[in-house]
């Protein structure tokens, strides 16, 4: 019969993650740590076994859009995957996005909730783009103060009765305008005490949402984001049939294609304003702050999951004599991912940190003033890190890594939409340049990591310690020379960003590390940050290259 190669498995994938217990051994309190261990333990569990053998079988379904039915009615009907009608009421029941809301927890509730989905989402096909969207509409909605529409919709976006859980959409992507939502064009007209929403979203990713959070523009008001305002829409009337509203189609993308994205059109559907008729990009933010928290997450789950098949996979994969673990470079070259992966979760899981600190009203000023760098800092660097991850991952399997009936490309594929969604990597970039305008901020970031830089003690450390230092210094250096030359500025913000991001990944390696030596945990944690040190941490360039770059694209 010949060989045939055994493919990669996974066993718990809480059990098998030793960073994650370490952090939860660190983060969580002691008692909480005892009540939700065994609940992280069973998603994992489903994660690596049940889960994962599900969304492999169901690797060739994705969703379809019927948009007539036999008699000639507009129906509009998407059905989803199995995969995502079991992740409807896990999502509910485990309550992935209610947790978040939990006020027992003060400010543990966001740790926990994303420790929840991270140990479970790898394996429920992107259904953590409609929990994101769900969340920053309760988020958005409380923030707002319209106590109306939050005692309407808040008990059924955070209920955990898969009956009667709703999910949110958010419509902001038309077709003149992604990321500059001030040219969006859809129009809000005020039809009697009733107002009504007309255009097209070119790109709405929760099509089978029950409610939405959208922009529109009220009749009369001026141009750009000021003249926007917030509305609040139910998709379905009380027969569940759309309202006013058509699928023109589900888009045909690259990645996450089990998400059932869509071009919608609004023809008169009703509409509620939920802060006022302007400054609907302004009221729409927490939004943002919310589901560029959840990308984070998901580019560190995916990492994870890409890691713990490279590792199982070279475990059964022998190659000239002997298997891909015993091979020096290939060891060399899995470290490498390895501890990218572990900057990026300790990264992502800062800023979840910080946001519920300030949730719960515990956060100081200076954290307060660091999570407003560290939220699009920490989304940029982990989703550029996400794709870097899964291309390597890819390599290690040679051929396999290219055949999609693997399973493996769609790691590269659903990996490659996070350095786009809710932002791109050079929006976040200007982003993290208007945080450094406000009072404070730079100050609280660099007290932050040099804290960190500090702790640490263990002499093995001095490597990761110099080069953060060396990079902190650059960063400042060039923020200082360059703050008044707006074209210097904007061209260096990505490089800028970037390398704040893998200065603070290094200071949080480096800060675990040296808490591993001193709790007896072993010398993981050090090997992951001195790994990570060796790589580039600073990609400031002091040059002007603007006259360069303008030759090379003209």
């Amino acid at each position: 019969m010949g060989f045939h190669q055994s493919p990669p498995t996974l066993g718990n994938q809480y059990d098998s993650d030793a960073l994650l217990k370490e952090y939860i051994e660190r983060t969580l309190p002691a008692e909480l740590r005892q009540r939700f261990e065994p609940e992280y333990r069973e998603l994992g569990e489903l994660n690596g076994g049940e889960l994962y053998r599900l969304s492999l079988a169901d690797l060739e379904n994705e969703p379809v859009h019927t948009q007539w039915d036999a008699w000639g009615n507009r129906i509009d009907h998407v059905e989803v995957t199995e995969v995502w009608k079991r992740a409807q009421a896990i999502s509910a029941e485990r309550g992935l996005v209610a947790a978040g809301y939990d006020a027992e927890l003060g400010a543990f509730a966001r740790i926990h909730q994303h420790l929840l989905n991270y140990v479970v989402q790898a394996s429920l096909d992107t259904y953590n783009c409609p929990l994101a969207m769900t969340d920053g509409a309760a988020r958005t909605l409380l923030d707002s103060g319209n106590q109306s529409l939050i005692d309407l919709a808040l008990p059924r976006l955070l209920s955990r009765d898969p009956k009667t859980m709703w999910t949110s959409g958010q419509w902001m992507t038309e077709r003149i305008g992604g990321s500059d939502v001030g040219q969006t064009e859809t129009i809000a007209r005020q039809e009697g005490d009733t107002w009504r929403l007309y255009g097209t979203k070119w790109f709405t990713s929760a099509t089978t949402a029950d409610m939405a959070l959208t922009l529109a523009r009220p009749e009369g008001n001026p141009p750009g984001g000021r003249g926007l305002a917030m509305f609040y829409l139910e998709l379905r009337d009380d027969r569940g049939r759309l309202q006013n509203l058509h699928i023109n189609r589900l888009k045909d993308k690259f990645g996450t294609r089990k998400l059932p994205t869509a071009e919608l059109s609004l023809d008169g559907v009703e509409a509620i304003p939920v802060a006022g008729l302007e400054n609907g990009v302004r009221n729409i933010t927490p939004m943002l702050n919310i589901t560029r928290t959840w990308n984070a997450v998901a580019a560190v789950l995916g990492m994870r999951r890409a890691v713990a098949l490279m590792r199982d996979y070279a475990d059964k994969r022998e190659a000239f004599g002997a298997r891909l673990i015993d091979k020096p470079l290939h060891v060399d070259t899995m470290a490498d991912t390895v501890a990218e992966a572990q900057g990026a979760f300790l990264l992502a899981f800062r800023v979840v940190e910080l946001l519920g600190r300030i949730e719960a009203g515990e956060a100081s000023d200076a954290e307060q003033l660091v999570s407003r760098l560290l939220t699009p800092i920490g989304k940029l660097t982990t989703g550029k890190q996400a794709v870097a991850i899964a291309s390597e991952t890819l390599e290690s399997f040679g051929g396999a890594g290219y055949v999609n009936d693997t399973g493996l490309p769609r790691l590269l594929s659903d990996a490659q939409v996070l350095p786009i969604w809710e932002g791109t990597t050079n929006v976040l970039s200007l982003d993290t340049l208007r945080a450094l305008k406000q009072e404070g901020v730079w100050e609280a970031f660099i007290a932050e990591t040099d804290a960190r830089f500090d702790a640490a003690s263990d002499r093995r450390l001095e490597v990761a310690v110099d080069r953060g230092r060396a990079a902190t210094r650059h960063a400042s250096a060039w923020l200082s020379t360059t703050f008044g030359e707006r074209e210097l500025l904007e061209a260096g913000a990505r490089r800028f960003a970037m390398t704040l991001g893998r200065l603070v990944e290094l200071s949080l390696l480096t800060d675990h590390a040296q808490w591993c030596l001193d709790h007896g945990k072993g010398e993981r944690a050090l090997a992951a940050a001195r790994r990570f040190a060796r790589s580039r941490i600073d990609f400031i360039e002091d040059d002007d290259f603007t006259d360069e770059s303008r030759l090379l694209v003209e």
